[in-house]
């Protein structure tokens, strides 16, 4: 791609598997195989000395050396209590998510004859919060990117989605993934897509699945040997059940049954697993997915939409036969599966060239003199007409040399709207003397978005207030039930009476990040916090580890 045209590549970092794409000169977004020529790369880690392997060579040394093998660290993602030790080195979640990411990006670099890539657009789940998503931007960081938007997995792949449709409609993605679950009702227009609710668990996903078959294959190795020795106690022989349930899982998606076969203590089962069994020891896991879905529903009900168009089937997980026939079963609608592995990758990619477009057009619309980032000037981006965009990108196709194609234009004037996926809220002291949610950003309201509320100092001379933040799935008012997000403090000027006046501002930007404003209104002073989640690195604490992680060879 020109130099005129920055190119921004879309990343899939998932919670078993990765992917990165980017949009070639005739709009297509296209996959980057890794260097095994693989689409999609294991998101799993092993720790060798200096050496950080990440794909399928650390994949089946769990089997092995499980001790030095991360998988699955996307659960832990905004987690400071979730730490990886090896050779007397400790690792977070962002350190470990950011070898992956090295990884893929890496590996694309290679692919595309040695294109540096820096910018990206990383998507993470719907349901994740504020520290989930700083730390998915720090990975990002940390792995020496240049992190352009955290994109919501179910919007990507609704971009992926909306690009080739040419109809109306309002769809419902389900999307199940590795290890989290998103069921998101999306508005699908001429320019516009727009997320109208959205619900899901991000410790749900096709994982769990694996842990029932290996639970099962522990109790038939148990029942067909007579020991009580439990295979799960074995690290080795565990994470070789996990392999084969991996494998036998994907079996069952084509054939009515799938054979396994378990090593422990001296002795050794046989098990040949039907889908049938398969199906009911699962239920359980895909009654919640349909419980979530409904829940989301009501919400969507809520904001006045009561009927859907299509359901969309994304991530690997949906390829089970069971997750078709019970929405069949369930909504009397055939879903569509829609690219399930690649779509979100795609979508990301789509959206880092709308970006890329974005700017380009601001830069020629800035008028002398001026900035290229649309806020305040004129005509600027947001308030230039379609005959100014479009001579714009008339402009840019003869930089580039090749012609836009008219769903990469529209790409351009279509606003894309996500919703905030947990209400946002301050603990403060109640009438009662106790201490309490009060919400002031509310879930499936549409971001970006700021509120202020005005609360009281609790005594005299007060010295400062803590601004304990919380978020909230179903809007209880006990503190207990939230998550706490992080406390930022607010220090007062001496003397100030009790009950004195602080405005308290909550704004979430589009990628779902907070800023927290408090401001002091005794006499008009004001004094301004900037809020960080303290579960995640600050700006400063990222450039230190960045350069240690990258004293490290990743592979």
């Amino acid at each position: 791609m020109s130099e005129g045209l920055k190119r921004v590549f879309g990343i899939d970092l998932g919670t078993t598997y990765s992917a990165i794409a980017y949009v070639d000169e005739h709009g297509k977004p296209v996959i980057v195989p890794n260097q095994e020529s693989e689409r999609i790369t294991p998101s799993v880690v092993l720790f060798d000395g200096d050496n950080i392997i990440v794909g399928n060579t650390a994949k089946e040394s769990a089997k092995v050396e499980p001790h030095r093998v991360v998988s699955r660290v996307k659960q832990h993602m905004g987690d400071p209590n979730y730490v990886f030790e090896h050779d007397g080195q400790v690792f977070s979640p962002e350190d470990i998510s950011s070898f992956i990411l090295r990884k893929v990006v890496g590996d694309a670099e290679l692919a595309l004859g040695e294109e540096k890539i820096t910018d990206v657009v990383i998507t993470c789940p719907a349901y994740f919060g504020t520290p989930e998503r700083e730390a998915t931007a720090n990975a990002g960081r940390l792995a020496g990117l240049n992190v352009r938007a955290i994109l919501n997995e179910p919007t990507a792949a609704a971009i992926a989605y909306g690009l080739e449709q040419a109809d109306d409609q309002t769809v419902l993605v389900y999307d199940l993934g590795g290890g989290t679950f998103d069921i998101t009702m999306i508005e699908i227009k001429d320019r516009l897509i727009r997320v109208i609710c959205t619900g899901g668990d991000h410790r749900l996903g096709g994982t769990l699945w694996d842990e029932a078959i290996v639970m099962y294959l522990a109790d038939q190795f148990r029942e067909q040997t007579g020991l009580d020795a439990d295979p799960m106690d074995d690290p080795e022989v565990l994470n070789d059940l996990f392999l084969q349930a991996e494998r036998g899982k994907k079996t069952l998606t084509q054939r009515d049954k799938a054979p396994f076969r378990i090593t422990h203590a001296g002795q050794q089962a046989r098990v040949e697993l039907e889908r049938a069994k398969f199906d009911e020891i699962t239920k359980h896991l895909l009654d919640r997915t349909l419980e979530l879905t409904r829940e989301m529903l009501t919400d969507a009900k809520g904001k006045g939409h009561e009927s859907f168009d299509k359901i969309i089937l994304v991530g690997g997980a949906t390829r089970m036969p069971q997750v078709r026939e019970r929405i069949v079963a369930d909504f009397a609608k055939e879903p569509e599966s829609f690219d399930p592995d690649e779509s979100v990758a795609k979508g990301a990619a789509l959206f880092g060239l709308k970006e890329s477009l974005e700017d380009s057009v601001r830069e020629i619309l800035a008028p002398e003199g001026g900035t290229a980032n649309g806020a305040a000037n004129e005509p600027g981006f947001e308030a230039a007409s379609e005959e100014q965009v479009a001579e714009a990108l008339d402009r840019i196709e003869k930089q580039l040399g090749f012609t836009l194609t008219g769903p990469v234009r529209e790409l351009v004037n279509t606003k894309i709207v996500n919703v905030l996926s947990k209400s946002l809220g301050v603990v403060a002291r109640d009438e009662k003397n106790k201490d309490v949610v009060v919400y002031l950003l509310p879930r499936n309201g549409e971001v970006p978005m700021e509120y202020s509320s005005d609360f009281g100092t609790d005594t005299a001379n007060q010295a400062g207030v803590d601004i304990r933040v919380m978020a909230g799935e179903r809007d209880s008012p006990e503190p207990l039930d939230c998550m706490d997000v992080g406390t930022a403090t607010l220090n007062l000027p001496p003397s100030l009476p009790a009950r004195s006046p602080i405005r308290v501002k909550f704004a979430i930007n589009r990628d779902g990040r907070l800023i927290v404003t408090a401001t002091d209104l005794t006499g008009g002073a004001s004094i301004d916090v900037e809020f960080e989640t303290e579960a995640v690195l600050n700006a400063e604490e990222v450039a230190e580890r960045s350069s240690a992680l990258r004293l490290l060879n990743v592979s």
